[in-house]
């Protein structure tokens, strides 16, 4: 018996393992893409593939392949995806074929999409400009006369889109309408639970979620939704644990490390923060939120050098962003290196002259190097621009 439960715990961690080994493909895999490369990414999936087959792989090759109009090499890789996870690949199918302006074999695989759980929303299809091809088709025209989708479902289209653009009370209306046709059911729940959120009622919003969670535990999208939650109700621990969740059941967002870093960050577990932000720029080393984060996450830690180096890198990769001179002007300033902080604050005020609290701070930070009449001119600046704790610095020091 030991030894049965010593070999399954192994098998269990091996899955484990191999699972993370996946999403880190998948994941750079699509920065690859993402970044104009699809021929590293298709070099970097063959080898993933040869490791293990897992349909996700397939068809994130797939689309790769499409990127190079390599649609034979497309096609082949999405039905090996469904060969090992039916219906994985008829959506690519359908685009694949939809470039090719075969539009009955486009609505085909698209109708077997539909039919699946693999099944894609009204608005991501109509927006998907593969189908612009074949859009002003006898054929396409046809296809859409049935009703794909039910009432509850383009009501919840409807309450996301009302959502997306903060119309609210609008959402509501279309909620209240769909519960004295539908009742009670998860979808509306879901949709309350939106609605919570979007209106600042998160422990509302968490007692729903919690409720479809217990029915559905491993609900992505139940997941998604308890995270912002808790991050609305200032609850950064907890938000921490959701995300470590999706993380840890094979969704491949990198985003997903960024918010968890986040949250990391406001519970002071900074090295925990570090290595999430350090994953992220594994995919994406460019990237300005995460170099900026990571350098704020540094500085909170205490290592204002390192802190430095992080927004000295993000002004090279993007020299005309004037938050980033500020992020490296602030670790300046708090370090009391007066001087190259007045050189950052002016930097970003070339670039954004509107900003009245960097007007203020390097104003500070002017009176700290012995210049108070330059100083009290910033001042000034920033009282005009609007900002009133100003004021005390102008009555302190510039009204003689």
């Amino acid at each position: 018996m030991k030894k049965i439960l010593i070999l399954f715990w192994f098998l269990f961690c091996a899955g484990i393992i191999y699972g993370q080994q996946t999403v880190d493909y998948l994941l750079k895999a699509r920065a690859l893409k993402e970044a104009g490369n699809p021929d590293a990414a298709i070099i970097l999936l063959n080898g993933a593939i040869n490791e293990t087959k897992e349909s996700r792989l397939f068809v994130e090759r797939a689309e790769a392949k499409i990127l190079k109009g390599d649609y034979s090499g497309a096609i082949s890789d999405f039905n090996e995806a469904n060969k090992l996870t039916p219906s994985s690949g008829e959506y690519g199918l359908s685009r694949i074929y939809a470039l090719k302006g075969d539009a009955g074999t486009a609505l085909y695989h698209l109708e077997l999409n539909f039919n699946s759980p693999f099944k894609r929303s009204e608005k991501e299809v109509l927006l998907d400009p593969a189908f612009s091809t074949i859009d002003n088709r006898q054929e396409w025209r046809q296809f859409w006369k049935k009703d794909w989708y039910n009432s509850t479902e383009k009501s919840l289209s409807e309450i996301e889109y009302y959502l997306s653009t903060g119309k609210t009370d609008q959402a509501k209306e279309v909620l209240s309408e769909l519960k004295k046709s539908s009742g009670s059911n998860e979808d509306i729940l879901f949709a309350e639970s939106l609605i919570s959120i979007a209106t600042g009622n998160f422990p509302e919003a968490m007692k729903v979620i919690s409720g479809l969670e217990n029915t559905n535990p491993q609900n992505e999208k139940y997941l998604r939704v308890k995270a912002k939650a808790q991050t609305g109700a200032s609850d950064p621990a907890g938000a921490s644990s959701t995300y470590s969740q999706l993380l840890g059941s094979g969704v491949a967002d990198a985003e997903l490390f960024m918010l968890r870093a986040e949250c990391y960050q406001k519970t002071g577990e900074t090295d925990l923060a570090l290595k999430d932000i350090k994953k992220y720029l594994e995919f994406y080393p460019d990237s300005k939120a995460a170099l900026s984060l990571a350098g704020k996450v540094e500085a909170k830690s205490g290592d204002n050098l390192k802190a430095i180096e992080y927004f000295s890198e993000n002004l090279k990769l993007h020299p005309n962003d004037p938050e980033c001179y500020v992020d490296r002007a602030n670790s300046y300033f708090v370090s009391k290196s007066w001087d190259l902080a007045i050189n950052d604050y002016s930097m970003s005020l070339d670039l954004k002259p509107a900003n009245s609290d960097i007007w203020l701070n390097k104003g500070i930070a002017l009176l700290n190097s012995g210049n108070v009449d330059d100083a009290c001119h910033d001042f000034r600046i920033s009282f005009n621009l609007g900002n009133k704790r100003v004021t005390e610095y102008i009555s302190r020091n510039c009204i003689k």
